[in-house]
């Protein structure tokens, strides 16, 4: 596939982990119950990109590694310049000098979502610095210019199942099919470089129709009829790839996270379903 990815530049963004944050009064759920979970910061040692993203006791679970800076303007450099994919290196602390690699965005709190191997996480610390390999924002696929990228790297392009048509069409492989109609908070944002919209997951019979209890994080999911262009729109015809990057929610209007890839207002973006559309499978095997 022909890109410009010889033009990007690769630049240096730089965050921290970050600790996660707690509420003295719970959380309300769907169904007006009170809650006290793990939620979104910190460490997570045991939810990892390719682990099911569903069944957590926990709210918005982040897997990995969450990264942020300190300084909010320099924070929307380090969330928007990064891409999935891009490489991760830790700059300080016990771990200094190992790498990962960026898994996702993460809207509202406006985290960076980060792999490391656990050998890594157990070396890490609150506040260690992390430095991204920054590129990819403002890549083009020279022969579709109707399908625009967010949030991916020239890397992760690359690993994705991506067939090429002669109609200007693309096929591209994901996990799961999603319907627009069932998509929740973060609607309604005017910027796809960033962050995620949540899958509404409240409906047992459309979960189970679209095999949505089996989501794993990482996993290269299609939103039909979404238009993610220039904020997240529901537009018939239109198809998104993206990725999850965070867990279930018991919120309403919340649900696991998806963060942008792909996405084109005409019907130039076809799903198929394959197996091993997880970013684990490109990066870890």
């Amino acid at each position: 596939m022909r890109t410009n990815s010889d033009k990007l530049p690769i630049v240096s963004v730089s965050g921290a982990v970050w600790h996660p944050k707690g509420g003295a009064a719970g959380r309300i759920t769907s169904d007006g119950n009170v809650v006290w979970l793990t939620g979104t910061g910190g460490i997570t040692y045991n939810a990892k990109i390719g682990d099911p993203c569903i069944g957590w006791a926990a709210d918005h679970l982040e897997p990995g590694v969450t990264a942020r800076n300190k300084d909010e303007e320099y924070n929307q450099a380090f969330t928007i310049l990064s891409c999935v994919g891009n490489e991760a290196r830790i700059r300080s602390g016990d771990a200094k000098g190992e790498t990962g690699f960026v898994t996702g965005k993460h809207g509202g709190c406006e985290h960076l979502l980060i792999h490391f191997p656990q050998d890594t996480l157990e070396k890490l610390n609150i506040g260690d610095t992390i430095s991204i390999k920054a590129t990819g924002q403002g890549l083009e696929l020279l022969d579709y210019p109707e399908i625009k990228t967010r949030n991916v790297s020239p890397s992760l392009l690359e690993k994705l199942n991506i067939i090429e048509e002669s109609n200007n069409r693309i096929k591209v492989g994901v996990s799961k099919i999603i319907p627009a109609k069932i998509m929740g908070s973060g609607l309604g944002h005017v910027s796809t470089a960033r962050g995620d919209y949540d899958i509404t997951m409240f409906d047992d019979e459309t979960v189970a129709k679209y095999d949505l209890a089996t989501l794993r994080f990482g996993d290269i999911v299609a939103i039909t009829d979404a238009d993610n262009r220039f904020g997240r729109s529901y537009r018939k015809g239109a198809c998104t790839i993206g990725i999850i990057v965070h867990g279930n929610s018991f919120i309403a209007g919340h649900g696991p996270g998806v963060t942008t890839l792909l996405t084109s207002k005409e019907p130039l973006i076809e799903p198929f379903t394959d197996s091993n559309a997880n970013l684990a499978n490109m990066y870890l095997q």
